[in-house]
């Protein structure tokens, strides 16, 4: 029985209706469904380390509104969330939040507590960071997570995602943990985890190994300083080929400070270079140029001294070099960017390093400096920061007449880690790698094979992934000098001299797991053998945050833990993500999956755009501008939140635009008050009619309002089709302000009975079966008041209705009338603007109307008379047929105010 609420209103509708979901299991998913029948979701877990911004909102949302199609399509959608709860972010927030620092080297506390304090910042900053061991400061790191996650999933429901909450998952947490050690244990098995020591992206404020898919180019001020060479005229020993490794390219890749340096032949007895780095002058191992270059080829073979610390290093040839930098050859150090790591790699190069982990020169000189002179050099330089070594470098050249010349200012593009503040180094560590094409061609292009088994959404955003692929210098360096997330599960025996054997790593047996190396002990030893000789050690790192994130199709669909769940969910249907981690989080999994299945992980991808702010920057939480979304929740409700972020077009960056929701909420009202009217009017007609009334209408504007219905049905699935979520909510909208503006102002009079019962029934049919339908398209955009109109006059929930069927529509029409409806309401137009424009009430009647049209036009016209007469109040209607006529001229004679 139909129930309208006196005053319905939108709020208080996210608590009532997020609430009876939950209790009536509406969005769970159903573990009956074949796989034909699933359609999955690897919904992407959000970083838990502080709140929520609206970039997440709108991102999210665009997800759900495909998930809430799909499931009212007939699918079984399987729709989890996750919480990516490890990782530097988590371990920053957790420092400054109680203001602590871990010190492994400290036992641990079975009785700590978390600081009474957390929380607060003045508080914090008084009493001084305090330090804790390795385990405290994880423990720490649950306790907020925790918090975190709840307040997140808090805000999840009032926005009103369908996820299945029964199904929440942590990549910390325990489940998780061992499923990403199993898959590492499995690449390692296979041979694509690999560890060796070689040099790697370091960042010395986090002091943690950086892969390349967490690099991003910062503009800095710098100089090029032009430093001389001596020649000493001595053949370079086996460095005198030609090595023309690099496939051409030209690009010189610049870490931590740029050292794109660039050289030339000065006099005869001398080769001028320049560089941004002097201070890496102890770490020259060769000087490089261009194979083609006539000005060098005499030189290639031969060798020059350092200066500053009369080191003899060869000139060699390699295609990387180029001629029209600088002088046009470059000095290679150990290291000072990742072409220098080529260069050495495949110039077969000596190690030099002069750079420790904390970003300062070591203190002990390289074997190669061994005069007075070098030594005394390196003396100066020793121990300082890379800053303070290239200041006194720069005085020490000068002091030898080494410059030459005033240094050059310029700014240029260096590397940061993504979340870090200080330029990258290069250091040489021992590391764990996945292989991912970075060094296989043909692994290379089965990733991007993989790449054409999905389909891309927008299409052109496959090229990105295509890009990143195509890009790549080295394999994927997964683990992390960190203590917050999933420990690489090994060991390592020692010798009886009490050093690692590195090659003969200890595994875990599969049902240890997960395990901590850190704390827990292999097979065969107690903890008393850490550490001594003939004993162990546990591996200390942990994984990249990337390394679980990149197996969150297996860890939603239970890979190795629920075989039932993974055969009815992967390969998943969806991953909906951001296109700016295309080539991290996207990439990371097609990896993961080709290497452990032979396939991609889902068959679509779903890439949403950035949201700018006024001035059209990315949001983002590093540079500040973000806006949190509670209050606008607050203010407007969730469905006018929703309708902002679904009016972004797929992959498009939008613009935040609180004016948006505005016109969302005022969508919102108008379809409740449009709901009131059309039920009120139908009365029993709403309970008995249903969506599929027994037989047509048979009213000429009737068929013309459900003709258009069923073509909007069959625009928005199509769009649906697409994974184009704006335009189907485009096109719905736009017919509703017809369906409200024109329809309901044209058949008021004939549903109150005017015209008779049965032409009153034809109306009220009508506006419940329009209704019914729009309300089912717009239910995947504004859930809650759709929700609230379909519980007036519907049992069960609109979210588990079936989606609306063109054909049922089209066959509830008697007649194709298609334009009768626009062409009235023209003329309904017209008349009510000539009473506007003479200052006359609408109820004025209209005392004769003259329309001239086209012959098809008034033959639409005669079908509808009575409704327009009734809508217009129009006495007399006068309708002329006149062929040269494009669109109707009305003309109308109005009546006394009276």
């Amino acid at each position: 029985m139909t129930q309208v609420p006196q005053k319905p209103t939108v709020d208080g509708l996210e608590a009532k209706w997020s609430q009876r979901w939950e209790t009536d299991g509406v969005y769970r998913f159903d573990r009956t469904a074949t796989r034909d029948q699933v359609f999955s979701i690897d919904t992407p877990p959000p970083t838990v380390s502080g709140s929520l911004h609206m970039g997440h909102v709108f991102s999210y949302t665009h997800t759900d509104t495909i998930a809430r199609y799909r499931r009212m399509a007939g699918d079984e959608v399987f729709y989890p969330m996750g919480w990516d709860d490890n990782g530097l972010p988590t371990e920053r927030r957790v420092q400054n939040y109680f203001g602590v620092r871990c010190d492994p080297t400290l036992p641990y506390d079975e009785n700590f507590l978390p600081p009474s304090d957390g929380g607060d910042a003045t508080a914090v900053e008084a009493r001084g960071e305090l330090a804790i061991s390795r385990r405290n400061f994880i423990d720490l790191c649950h306790v907020l997570t925790a918090t975190d996650e709840h307040a997140f999933e808090a805000l999840w429901r009032q926005l009103g995602l369908s996820v299945d909450w029964s199904m929440t998952y942590a990549t910390i947490d325990e489940r998780c943990q061992r499923v990403a050690q199993r898959a590492f244990l499995e690449n390692l098995e296979r041979g694509e985890a690999y560890q060796i020591e070689a040099p790697s992206l370091w960042d010395v404020t986090f002091g943690t190994a950086v892969a390349q898919a967490e690099l991003e180019d910062r503009e800095r001020p710098g100089a090029y300083h032009r430093i001389s060479f001596r020649r000493t005229n001595s053949a370079g020993g086996g460095h005198s080929r030609t090595n023309s490794a690099g496939g051409g390219h030209s690009r010189t890749n610049s870490a931590g400070g740029g050292h794109s340096c660039t050289n030339s032949a000065g006099p005869a007895n001398s080769v001028e270079i320049e560089t941004t780095r002097p201070e890496l002058l102890a770490a020259c191992v060769a000087l490089v140029a261009h194979p083609d270059d006539e000005r060098y080829q005499p030189l290639f073979g031969t060798t020059v001294t350092t200066p500053l610390f009369g080191v003899e290093v060869p000139v060699l040839a390699h295609k990387l070099a180029e001629p029209d930098k600088g002088t046009g050859i470059a000095m290679i150090c150990t290291f000072g960017d990742t072409t220098d790591v080529t260069w050495w790699r495949e110039l077969e190069l000596p190690v030099r390093a002069i750079v420790d982990r904390r970003g300062r020169v070591v203190t002990e000189p390289p074997p190669a400096i061994a005069t007075p002179a070098g030594l005394a050099a390196y003396e100066r330089i020793a121990g300082k920061t890379m800053f303070s070594a290239r200041a006194e470098s720069v005085a020490m050249l000068g002091e030898t007449s080494e410059l030459i010349g005033e240094p050059r200012n310029i700014t240029h593009a260096v590397k940061f880690f993504e979340k870090g503040d200080r330029p990258l180094e290069i250091v040489t560590s021992r590391q764990w790698y996945i292989r991912n094409g970075g060094r296989d061609e043909e692994l290379r292009d089965a990733l991007i094979d993989r790449g054409s088994e999905m389909t891309w959404h927008p299409p052109y955003m496959q090229s990105r992934y295509t890009n990143w692929i195509e890009g790549l210098n080295g394999d994927w360096l997964i683990s992390r000098q960190r203590y917050f997330g999933v420990p690489i599960p090994l060991w390592y025996p020692l010798d009886d001299a009490g050093e690692p054997v590195w090659e003969r790593p200890l595994v875990p047996d599969d049902r240890a797991l997960p395990v901590d190396p850190s704390s827990d002990a292999p097979a065969g030893f107690d903890d008393s053998a850490r550490g001594a000789p003939g004993g162990f050690i546990g591996d200390h790192d942990v994984m990249d945050t990337w390394a679980t994130s990149s197996l969150t199709p297996q860890i939603a669909c239970g890979w190795s833990e629920d075989a039932d769940l993974w055969e009815r969910t992967y390969p998943m249907d969806m991953r909906p993500q951001a296109h700016d981690i295309i080539r991290t989080w996207l990439f990371s999994t097609a990896v993961r999956s080709h290497l452990a299945h032979g396939a991609a992980p889902w068959r679509h991808c779903a890439l949403s755009g950035w949201i700018l702010d006024p001035d059209r920057k990315k949001m983002s939480k590093s540079k500040g501008n973000v806006v949190t979304p509670t209050d606008l929740l607050d203010t407007y409700g969730a469905d006018a939140v929703r309708y902002w972020a679904a009016n972004g077009r797929p992959g498009t960056d939008t613009a935040f635009d609180e004016g948006q929701m505005k016109i969302g909420r005022r969508l919102a009202i108008k379809l409740l008050n449009a709901a009131k009217f059309a039920l009120t009017l139908a009365g029993d007609a709403a309970d008995e009619g249903g969506s599929r009334p027994d037989e047509p209408v048979s009213n000429a504007l009737d068929a013309a309002l459900l003709a258009g219905l069923a073509d909007l049905v069959r625009a928005t699935t199509d769009a649906f089709g697409l994974f184009d979520y704006a335009r189907a909510l485009e096109r719905t909208e736009q017919f509703f302000w017809q369906f409200t503006d024109n329809y309901i102002e044209l058949v008021k009079g004939r549903a109150h009975g005017g015209r008779g019962a049965e032409a009153a029934a034809d109306a009220h049919r009508t506006l419940t079966v329009a209704l019914d339908t729009l309300l089912r398209l717009f239910a995947p955009f504004l859930p809650f008041v759709t929700e609230e109109i379909w519980s007036w006059w519907r049992d069960g929930s609109i979210h588990a209705a079936g989606w609306p069927s063109a054909e049922d529509l089209t066959a509830l029409a008697s007649s194709d009338h298609s334009g009768a409806l626009s062409v009235t309401a023209a003329v309904l137009s017209e008349v009510r603007r000539a009473k506007t424009e003479a200052k006359r009430s609408l109820r004025v009647p209209a005392d004769h109307v003259t329309v001239t049209a086209s012959a098809a036009d008034i033959a639409l016209l005669e079908l509808t008379r009575n409704d327009l007469v009734d809508a217009g109040r129009i006495g007399d209607l006068s309708l002329r047929a006149d062929g040269s006529v494009a669109r109707p001229e009305v003309a109308v004679v109005l009546g006394d105010e009276d």
